[in-house]
Formats: structure tokens, C-alpha cells, sequence
């Protein structure tokens, strides 16, 4: 009766746990789209909304991770327990880092908000925002749902973000060869999207750890991705 009633404890508190990262998950999510539309729009408050946000996340991470190690301390879960934990964890750093990496596309658009927006609008970054804000919605939802087909397809669709990532860079490579005078715009650009590459690279990694929890494998360093 014991053994039963503090398994049920340790459902409820990393049910909460769960919950509350995914908190943490959707306001990430608006922290990218508002960078990214601040630097589209030129709209040096909503860059400034997102950098003042920054501090939330960081105070989310400390707390959410304190929580982990307290129920890790009290429970002292084992195997698939254990990687439950052990995965909210990783998550938890992981998406402050994408809050950093929006921070960084919010600086930039601060810094770019004295120059002329490009003809094409900014068509290429904000077609990679929603490649990589689309990869993010689905990886979080692959690990809400436990969902690991859906994870293997967030790992494979990150080759279509590093191809937009490098198509764009070299967009601007060439923009700078034959007008110099946009260097400065053009390097802050691809700063920006450096940033967005990033983003989907822990997209690709909250997609891992969805991978570790259910079946127990590691693949992060995996060239091809079995999971049997």
C-alpha cells in the first residue's frame, strides 16, 4: 500500500512537472515569433518585449530544475522513472537556450532597426522562422505525447533547416560582394539566422530525448537514427 501510494506521488509530481514545462515550451515559442517579427517589422518594442522576457525563462529553468533534483533526491526513480527525469532536464536546458537564441534575434533586430527593409521583405527568414517555429510546435508536441514517430520526423526535417540556413547565408555572401554598403545589414541578418539554425538544432534534440525516454536508446550522435 506504501509502495503504491508514493508511486502515485511521484505520477502526480511529474505530471505537474510535465505541465509546467510545457509552460515553458509555448512562451518559448512566442519568444521566437516575436523576435523574428521584430526584426521583419523593424519594431524596436517588440524586440524590447522579448529581451525583458529573457529573465522569466531563466528563473523557469532554475526552478523547474530544482524540482527535478528534488524529486530525484525524494523518489530516488529508477530505469524508466529515472529517464522520465532525466529527460524533462535536458528539455528544460535546452529550451532556454532557444530563449537565448531568440534573445539574440531580438538584439539584432535592434540593431538593424536604422536600416532600409529589403525588397523582398525578409522573404527567405521568414520562411525559415516557420520551418523552425513549425519543427519547434512539433517537437514539443512529440514529447507531450511521447510520440516517437513524430520525433523521428522532427530529426529528419532538420536537414531542410540547415539547407534553408545555408542558402540564406550564401544570399547574403553575394549581397555583400556586390553591395557593399549592406554589409553591416546583411551580417546582422545572418546572425539572426545563425540563431534560427540553432533553434532548430534543439528542436532536434527535444526530439532525442522523446527517443531516450521511451525506448531507452541514446541517439544523439547517431549518423542513422535505428531505434529497432
Amino acid at each position: 500500500m506504501q509502495r503504491s501510494h508514493i508511486s502515485e506521488q511521484y505520477d502526480l509530481e511529474l505530471s505537474q512537472l510535465r505541465d509546467q514545462l510545457m509552460e515553458m515550451g509555448g512562451l518559448v515559442e512566442q519568444q521566437v515569433n516575436k523576435a523574428c517579427s521584430s526584426l521583419v517589422s523593424h519594431d524596436i518594442h517588440l524586440a524590447e518585449e522579448v529581451r525583458d522576457t529573457e529573465s522569466r525563462l531563466n528563473q523557469m529553468e532554475v526552478d523547474l530544475d530544482d524540482e527535478c533534483v528534488g524529486i530525484i533526491a525524494k523518489r530516488q526513480p529508477t530505469a524508466g522513472d529515472l529517464r522520465a527525469v532525466v529527460s524533462v532536464m535536458k528539455l528544460i536546458t535546452d529550451l532556454e537556450r532557444i530563449g537565448d537564441e531568440a534573445d539574440r534575434i531580438a538584439k539584432m533586430a535592434i540593431s538593424l532597426i536604422e536600416f532600409e527593409t529589403p525588397v523582398d521583405q525578409y522573404a527567405s527568414f521568414r520562411q525559415m522562422q516557420q520551418q523552425v517555429v513549425r519543427q519547434l510546435s512539433h517537437a514539443l508536441d512529440a514529447f507531450a505525447r511521447l510520440d516517437v514517430e513524430s520525433a523521428l520526423r522532427v530529426i529528419e526535417d532538420d536537414h531542410d533547416i540547415d539547407r534553408a540556413y545555408t542558402k540564406l547565408v550564401k544570399a547574403c555572401v553575394e549581397g555583400m560582394q556586390s553591395s557593399p554598403t549592406e554589409a553591416e545589414h546583411l551580417v546582422g541578418l545572418m546572425w539572426a539566422t545563425r540563431a534560427l539554425e540553432r533553434i532548430g538544432d534543439h528542436c532536434k534534440n527535444i526530439s532525442e530525448y522523446v527517443i531516450y525516454q521511451v525506448k531507452g536508446k541514446d541517439v544523439r550522435h547517431a549518423d542513422d537514427v535505428n531505434i529497432g
